[in-house]
């Protein structure tokens, strides 16, 4: 009986650690994701985490460390200067659904990077990664799978030392 459907116990300690161990985790999916929008430089995990603290975020142990870290990014929004890193995606479309397609596109990017219209429209863009499904639906359902959706990188960041004047 209770082997079938007893309930195993866990003791302070155990359940302290794992508490600790998924605000880590979370700390760590947010900085990974997240960059300072002025630099476009990540964050690092100890200040995600001292942030954390500072907003006083509870870790919920039956909600997965993702979904809690998306959430944690939405609060810290409030207080830190922080924004998910934007991803960077190549289309191609074909010359007829090119011109109807970039303008119900148009909403959804955040800067343009390049733009190559001959035989076929080739862009280059950035986008918040929150979007990345409702684009690449747009380009299935819209192109009947002839327009195609590259995935160029999938955080935008700037790397190596920063330079001071």
């Amino acid at each position: 009986q209770i082997l079938s459907k007893g309930e195993l116990q866990v003791s302070d300690k155990e359940r302290h650690t794992q508490l600790e161990q998924m605000f880590r985790d979370i700390a760590t999916i947010v900085a990974d994701k997240c960059v300072n929008p002025e630099t476009k430089r990540p964050y690092t995990v100890i200040l995600i985490e001292r942030a954390m603290k500072d907003i006083h975020y509870s870790v919920k142990p039956n909600k997965s460390t993702k979904q809690q870290a998306l959430e944690v990014i939405r609060q810290l929004k409030e207080t830190m200067q922080i924004e998910r890193a934007h991803m960077r995606l190549r289309f191609i479309l074909p010359a007829k659904e090119g011109k109807k397609l970039k303008e119900k596109l148009k909403p959804l990017i955040k800067v343009i990077e390049s733009e190559d219209f001959q035989e076929e429209l080739e862009m280059v863009c950035l986008i918040d990664p929150g979007c990345f499904r409702e684009i690449d639906e747009l380009i299935r359902s819209e192109t009947k799978g002839k327009g195609s959706l590259e995935v160029l990188s999938l955080k935008d960041v700037e790397e190596g030392d920063e330079k001071l004047e």
